[in-house]
């Protein structure tokens, strides 16, 4: 028997407040050539507009809201919710290509999609929250980000507090005070 049919199939799930830097971290994972061969990034979903910086298929599936909805009809989706007035959503097609590969999924969720996702995998699926030290920070970087304005940032961050709830929830915590720091936490844990 191969390798790859031997190991234990794994679907890591990293998820934390906007501005806690989950995404700029499961990147930067990715760039890591042995994390690279291990592991396949899901791409998920969603009915929001396209963000500066951000590459359609690498980042998000960009869908109208017809389509988004029709995904939830198919039940194609492993979890999906409204956020902000945009839906977004997991393709299951990622475990099953994740699979097929001999590689474990890596998903970037929301933390309700990450408390959907465990009930269905069970111990299969590990749950790492990014946070950060203080909510000051969190606030600084979605300044910083320049991708939403002042009336969206503030939506964001009364959203955190209900996201911060979830923290005792998941498997691990990741504090990104530096991302160096976090950075090699994060692939310790993924190791």
């Amino acid at each position: 028997m191969s390798n790859k049919k031997c190991r234990l199939f794994r679907i890591w799930i990293v998820s934390g407040p906007s501005g806690s830097g989950k995404t700029t971290l499961c990147e930067a994972v990715l760039k890591d050539k042995a994390f690279k061969k291990r592991l396949l990034k899901s791409v998920s979903v969603t009915t929001r507009a396209l963000r500066p910086g951000e590459k359609e298929g690498r980042d998000y599936r960009h869908v109208s809201q017809k389509k988004f909805l029709s995904l939830i009809r198919q039940k194609a989706l492993l979890e999906h919710e409204k956020i902000f007035g945009s839906y977004y959503g997991t393709p299951k097609q990622i475990i099953r290509d994740a699979q097929a590969a001999g590689k474990d999924a890596l998903l970037c969720v929301d933390v309700k999609g990450a408390q959907t996702i465990r009930k269905f995998f069970g111990k299969k699926a590990v749950s790492i929250f990014i946070t950060t030290p203080h909510l000051k920070t969190l606030s600084e970087r979605l300044k910083k980000r320049s991708t939403e304005d002042k009336k969206e940032i503030e939506k964001r961050l009364k959203r955190v507090k209900i996201e911060l709830s979830y923290r005792k929830k998941y498997d691990h915590v990741v504090v990104n005070d530096r991302f160096d720091k976090a950075l090699k936490k994060l692939k310790s844990l993924l190791t």
